[in-house]
């Protein structure tokens, strides 16, 4: 999968997740938050802000990213894997980083 490489939050100011975790359609955004929030990924961007609300109101499962100029990307996760969150959102971050394009063209 895509952990293997690494998730590089440089062009991320900003990530929420809320999920509703008795619901089966949550799994997928739990899984994300892993991987956005495990400690290798968090090393990319310290100044980098996770925070996670979970809710008990059976209500849609939410990723709401915001990147440093401005631009945001929200994921409903409800019907997405997180294998098709996180490409999105790493193919969003390798276009705001002039860094990574050139890692990815190598």
């Amino acid at each position: 999968m895509a952990a293997a490489r690494g998730v590089i939050l440089k062009a991320v100011k900003k990530i929420a997740v809320q999920f509703c975790p008795f619901e089966s359609n949550a799994r997928s955004t739990r899984e994300f938050l892993v991987l956005v929030g495990s400690e290798k990924s968090r090393a990319t961007n310290m100044n980098c802000e996770v925070t996670t609300e979970v809710k008990h109101d059976a209500s849609e499962p939410v990723v709401d990213i915001s990147f440093l100029d401005g631009d945001r990307l929200v994921m409903r996760g409800a019907n997405l894997s997180s294998r098709e969150m996180l490409s999105a959102f790493q193919t969003r971050c390798t276009a705001k980083d002039p860094q990574a394009k050139m890692a990815v063209r190598k």
